[in-house]
């Protein structure tokens, strides 16, 4: 079966070049609606609205979509630090079904410690994971139609009950991503779907194997993705140009300032993302067409995929052969690059071809291996 294949919302601003504003694109509800319409219309599973203080809200985003989308999923954050669990839970409930039953959940217990304190949360990282536990424990437990009586260490319900239900039952799917012992237990515990960035294949296999034994001696299963940038052209030669050419006017001040900054982040997944590189220009592919320029000074995911069509689906065929089932993708400009990217290798995934001509000559599912040979 082909991959679920979803792209990304920049709800923080989009660009044709990291580290200047230069040929920037403002995140407004307008732009971000068009990004969602192309992505519906060329086929595209889901889109993931990310969050953070330099984001739209990504409720209010994922509400603007629901008049001018009706197909596409619409993967949005839950913030288990910021707020309570029955009202998060009621909210849910009522987007689900705005979008008659489209909805998925983002679990995001924490990230960048300085931008929860600005919110007022002060919980370390262990802590956020705990109080994500009980969160999920107590969320999960209203959308199934429960009254809820809880008191834990970080909340306390009374007759806690969502009175209007979601469409999708149980409860919206979760999908969740982290790198430390506390990220895995909590989604061997909770989550339908753990969401990886885009590491080497062999480090996400490590991942994937402890995730799976961790949800097995709970008696559960979780599905697999990975989150990555793509920059697919119609040569490698222009894919890897294009590359050098989105941190072309980066600076080795805005590198180091960037660096910085990550590195007093208590995430273990951005201090993995870092280790990738070392902030080093020079040490940009860390495993074949995996390309980690992005993470030079973009937080969270911080690599890409880099090359012709037939290769990229060859290297994310490797993702599939070690348990993933969705890929949550993004590029710059993200407009542009849905409609190439989707337009150049959904043929070669098995997905319905976006022109005349690949679905002329392909007829459906493609053999990538065949295809890399034939490049």
């Amino acid at each position: 079966m082909a991959p679920d294949i979803f792209w990304f919302l920049p709800t923080s601003g989009d660009t044709r070049y990291l580290g200047t504003s230069d040929f920037g694109r403002a995140p407004t509800i307008d732009y971000m609606r068009q990004i969602a319409v192309t992505s519906e219309n060329l086929g595209y599973d889901g889109l993931l609205i990310p969050t953070g203080a330099s984001c739209l809200d990504p409720w209010v985003v994922a509400s603007s979509l629901v008049p001018v989308t009706h197909r596409i999923k619409l993967l949005v954050a839950l913030r288990t630090s910021l707020g309570g669990p029955g009202p998060s839970a009621r909210q849910a409930a009522t987007l689900d079904q705005a979008l008659n039953g489209r909805l998925l959940l983002n679990v995001v217990p924490g990230g960048d410690a300085t931008e929860l304190e600005a919110d007022g949360v002060f919980l370390k990282h262990d802590e956020r994971y705990e109080a994500a536990d009980e969160y999920l424990t107590i969320w999960r437990r209203l959308l199934q139609g429960e009254t809820v009586d809880y008191e834990g260490k970080h909340f306390r319900i009374n007759k806690g009950q969502v009175f209007h239900p979601a469409v999708q039952q149980p409860y919206p799917p979760l999908y969740f991503g982290g790198s430390s012992d506390a990220a895995h237990e909590l989604a061997a515990t909770h989550v339908d779907a753990y969401l990886t960035w885009g590491e080497p294949p062999a480090a996400v296999a490590q991942k994937i194997a402890d995730v799976r034994a961790r949800a097995a001696r709970r008696g559960r299963t979780v599905r697999f993705g990975v989150r990555l940038h793509v920059i697919v052209r119609e040569t490698g030669e222009e894919a890897w140009a294009d590359a050098d050419r989105l941190i072309s006017k980066l600076t080795d001040d805005d590198i180091a300032n960037a660096q910085k900054n990550y590195a007093r982040m208590d995430s273990v997944g951005q201090r993995r993302m870092a280790a990738l590189h070392g902030g080093r220009r020079d040490k940009l592919e860390i495993a074949p067409n995996l390309w980690a320029g992005v993470g030079l000074v973009r937080g969270g995911a911080g690599t890409s995929l880099v090359g012709d069509a037939a290769t990229v689906a060859e290297r994310l065929q490797e993702y599939v052969e070690l348990g993933v089932d969705t890929f949550v993708l993004s590029g710059y400009p993200h407009l542009e690059e849905s409609i190439r990217f989707a337009e150049l290798v959904f043929p070669l995934l098995g997905k319905k071809a976006v022109t005349l001509r690949d679905r002329a000559q392909t007829g459906g599912a493609f053999d990538i291996r065949a295809a890399r040979s034939a490049s």
